[in-house]
């Protein structure tokens, strides 16, 4: 029910959807959302994913699973996250390792994550997506969300190297020309926004010195 009212909306309001995504990529992925802004960009976002036969999930505390906020959110695509500590562990798991379990245990999930962690803006995106996908070894998917355009997606794929800052600057490339609803709360990761460093040239007729 809640899946076809997203339908309902994600086309009266004249969305388009578009992924150049091999949809194999989508049995074991963690999915970007970006940028997010509004309240709305979640609905848009999930009958985007539903649209596409993609089947996202997202990650919440199991503290969350109760009567009937429990039943909608599941109903939506919800996974129970448990930080518990087993008997072998000392405090509670942190996220990136709970989250980086539950794709030793599923054979098939797309982990949804919106990376700014806020609608508000922010220069400092949380990483956690990053190192998730790092320690299961999966890819990283770019899904987004472009009000100028009114168009949904999956863009591009990063698959995690040693290289976290290149991997990062790849990320900020993908989403700097798309506009989130209110794009003023919308900003990259100062961090990672910046050019590479300039590689140095040799000058002709003198070697490099050792």
């Amino acid at each position: 029910m809640i899946k076809k009212l997203f339908h309902l909306l994600f086309r009266i309001n004249g969305w388009k959807m578009k992924h150049d995504v091999p949809p194999e990529v989508f049995g074991k992925c963690v999915m970007t959302a970006a940028p997010h802004t509004s309240l709305w960009d979640a609905v848009y976002a999930l009958a985007a994913f539903n649209e596409m036969k993609i089947p996202v999930r997202f990650a919440i505390k199991k503290e969350f699973n109760y009567f009937p906020v429990g039943w909608f959110l599941r109903s939506a695509g919800a996974l129970w996250i448990d930080r518990s500590a087993t008997a072998e562990e000392r405090g509670k798991k942190s996220y990136v390792d709970a989250m980086a379990e539950v794709f030793g245990k599923e054979e098939h999930i797309c982990m949804l994550i919106a990376p700014e962690g806020t609608r508000k803006r922010t220069t400092k995106w949380k990483t956690g997506f990053y190192h998730v996908a790092k320690k299961a070894g999966v890819p990283i998917a770019l899904g987004y969300l472009d009000y100028a355009k009114k168009e949904a997606g999956v863009g591009a794929l990063v698959v995690p190297s040693d290289d976290m800052q290149a991997d990062m600057r790849k990320i900020m490339d993908f989403y700097r020309n798309i506009q989130g609803k209110h794009p003023e709360r919308f900003a990259l990761d100062a961090r990672y926004d910046q050019p590479a460093p300039p590689q140095p040239q040799a000058v002709e007729g003198h070697e490099a010195e050792s």
